[in-house]
């Protein structure tokens, strides 16, 4: 299949298998903002319950304090839940083969 013809959710996990990619360097890439590809991320963790491949995802994490033990590991919080701070790394995703 030519990437033209792929969708955003194909693109999207082909990118994934390659590289670990953050909410706003997949939105940069795929045209998409990063609230919407962080849900194509989501669909394409569903998706891959079928395969030998699984969804890594490296949780957000405080830079001042180093809170990483977010909620929800995907999202983007705009605010540490500990020290309060607002400077708080991205999660990052990638897709690897189950061990």
């Amino acid at each position: 299949m030519r990437e033209a013809d792929a969708t955003t959710r194909e693109r999207i996990t082909a990118h994934l298998r390659e590289t670990a990619a953050s909410p706003s360097s997949l939105a940069a890439e795929f045209d998409v903002t990063a609230n919407v590809a962080v849900e194509h991320v989501r669909h394409v963790a569903r998706s891959l319950s079928d395969r030998d491949e699984e969804l890594l995802v490296a949780p957000p994490e405080c830079r001042d304090c180093g809170f990483d033990r977010f909620d929800d590991r995907a999202n983007r919080p705009s605010r540490c839940p500990e020290c309060k701070s607002e400077s708080v790394a991205e999660p990052e995703f990638r897709i690897a083969e189950e061990s």
